[in-house]
């Protein structure tokens, strides 16, 4: 299911690295580190770092919906007590959990990914699907590490995210010549739109008002770095040209309708494997539908008795719909 693009440089360069530290690096509110506790303790040894992403990090305030953690570890076998979730995470990663945590008087709630460390510099590297580079080419923080050199090895991956997102977002527009918003409002809405959460404009335009600086200090970095030399350059009017003409801007748009088939059905069996992972599957997997498509499922009691129908059955109900378009 993640074919795989280009091969992405051994190493990003080293101003995009500086500000991927310095972004990542940011205070966060302490009442995040019991959601850490919680998974130390869950994964021991095996855990190598712990990610913050989305939108309670875009609100600055965790307790305002559920934190998306990203759990990083050595490996699943080591990971987990038994071979089920183990192999399930290595079948079609990532496995997600809900988890609850106590801070004082607040009771923090978290949805957290699980990933190996290889896997997740695959994922923001190379994996064809946007689903590890989309989310990472935005701002995250690393919570937890476990040493130096599990934090380098993120800030790696985070840096080759944002290079993945401008050489696959960006032959999108061959031939124009776009502002910093421009490059980044074309890349999240591609993204967005390759995931069973379509977005709308707002959504964008929200996070670009939110991190527009951030956003821009990482083109700048990328563009000046040579990093993205053949995708786009530097205007001597300003802004950023995107190579290419119309061939490659049909040849890019034609990878992103595959994406967009790719990413819905992923989503789907991502959803249907969460049955496994944590209690009340079937209805956060209905919510999280309704959220993103407007659609409302009405759960059938056969599916109830038989959650291992939910993915075949959401499926079918979403092309029967039209979301899956």
């Amino acid at each position: 299911m993640n074919s795989r693009p280009a091969p992405s440089p051994s190493a990003p360069p080293a101003a995009l690295l500086a500000e991927v530290a310095a972004q990542s690096a940011r205070e966060t509110p302490h009442a995040l580190d019991a959601l850490v506790d919680v998974l130390r303790d869950r994964f021991g040894d095996s855990l190598a770092a712990v990610l913050m992403y989305g939108s309670c990090l875009h609100s600055g305030d965790p307790t305002d919906g559920i934190v998306d953690l990203y759990a990083l570890v050595d490996g699943y076998g080591a990971a987990y007590p038994g071979w089920i979730l183990a192999a399930g995470n290595a079948a079609m990663p990532p496995n997600v959990f809900y988890t609850e945590a106590r801070s004082g008087e607040v009771t923090l709630r978290a949805k957290y990914a699980v990933l190996t460390l290889d896997d997740f510099r695959d994922g923001a590297a190379r994996w064809f699907h946007s689903y590890v580079w989309a989310r990472f080419a935005q701002p995250s923080r690393v919570l937890w590490s476990r040493d130096q050199d599990a934090l380098q090895a993120v800030h790696q991956a985070v840096a080759h995210a944002a290079l993945t997102f401008f050489r696959e977002t960006l032959p999108t527009r061959a031939g124009d010549t776009l502002d910093a918003e421009g490059v980044w409002a074309q890349g999240l809405a591609l993204t967005y739109g390759s995931e069973l959460r379509p977005e709308d404009a707002s959504r964008v335009h929200y996070l670009i008002q939110r991190n527009l600086p951030d956003y821009t200090r990482l083109l700048e970095a990328a563009a000046a770095s040579g990093a993205l030399e053949g995708v786009v350059e530097v205007a001597a009017e300003g802004g950023y040209r995107v190579a290419g003409a119309d061939q490659h801007r049909r040849q890019a748009r034609r990878r992103w309708a595959l994406r967009r088939w790719q990413g819905r059905l992923l989503s789907v069996l991502r959803l249907a494997k969460s049955i496994f992972t944590f209690a009340g599957a079937v209805d956060y997997a209905v919510w999280k539908i309704q959220r993103h498509t407007g659609i409302t499922l009405e759960v059938t009691p056969r599916v109830r008795r038989h959650p291992f129908l939910m993915g075949p059955w959401i499926l079918w109900q979403l092309i029967r719909r039209g979301a899956l378009r």
